[in-house]
């Protein structure tokens, strides 16, 4: 099953062109078999993600991106979070405690919102964005440099604004999830892998492999944003 894990929906990410129901359409189009809600330090879109997940039967799973004071964390499974910003390992461990799960969203995005370095410093992150579809490829493949040398979770994700980003990339999930319960439980798990659209289906991509292989196997078929990095939070 493959889910876009970091995606936002206009409502609550004013940086968004993007309603819900096209979202759906377009992920559909692609094969997702259910889509992430990771709207800017807010997780306002859960009421109307539930009665929409209850009315189609399309899993919807709201989390949240939030900017702490080291960079953006994407979290799920947790019901209360800061409104305003705190350190990365303050909102880590608040995540932990609530029995969520979170990751670290384009680490080494060139504006400034990665936790860059702090990835070797922080405990209790789960995973790390290892291919972002508005993140060039030069910051997605250092960013699966740090998660192989730190036993990270790898995770693949669009971070769509724009409806051509939904679904650039994905996570691949190896049982169905269809509920939070199930998703945080596969999480954990750890056994998801990153993976990237292209030509009309997604390929999953082995980032336990060398960084050379890693960097071949997506050079030539992925085509990453030509536009700034910074376009895109």
């Amino acid at each position: 099953m493959f889910i876009d894990t970091h995606m936002h929906e206009m409502t609550y990410s004013p940086d968004s062109f993007l309603k819900l129901e096209e979202m759906v359409r377009i992920g559909k189009e692609k094969g997702l078999g259910a889509l992430c809600i990771t709207d800017h330090d807010s997780m306002g879109l859960k009421d109307y993600a539930a009665e929409y997940t209850a009315r189609t039967g399309f899993p919807i799973f709201v989390g949240i991106e939030f900017y702490s004071l080291q960079g953006d964390i994407v979290a799920f499974g947790i019901e209360d979070y800061p409104k305003e910003r705190i350190p990365a390992q303050d909102f880590i461990d608040l995540v932990k405690a609530q029995g969520g799960v979170c990751f670290a969203a384009h680490p080494f995005r060139n504006n400034n919102r990665g936790l860059e370095e702090n990835l070797a410093m922080v405990r209790g992150l789960d995973g790390v964005e290892v291919l972002n579809g508005s993140t060039s490829f030069a910051a997605c493949m250092k960013a699966a440099a740090y998660a192989r040398q730190y036993g990270y979770f790898t995770l693949g994700s669009s971070d769509c604004h724009v409806p051509e980003k939904v679904g650039v990339c994905a996570t691949y999930f190896p049982n169905e999830v269809r509920t939070m319960d199930e998703f945080l439980t596969e999480f954990k798990k750890g056994q998801m892998k990153p993976a990237y659209y292209v030509q009309g289906g997604y390929r999953v991509l082995e980032v336990q492999n060398n960084d050379k292989k890693v960097q071949n196997s997506i050079k030539i078929p992925f085509t990453f944003p030509a536009r700034s990095d910074s376009m895109y939070l």
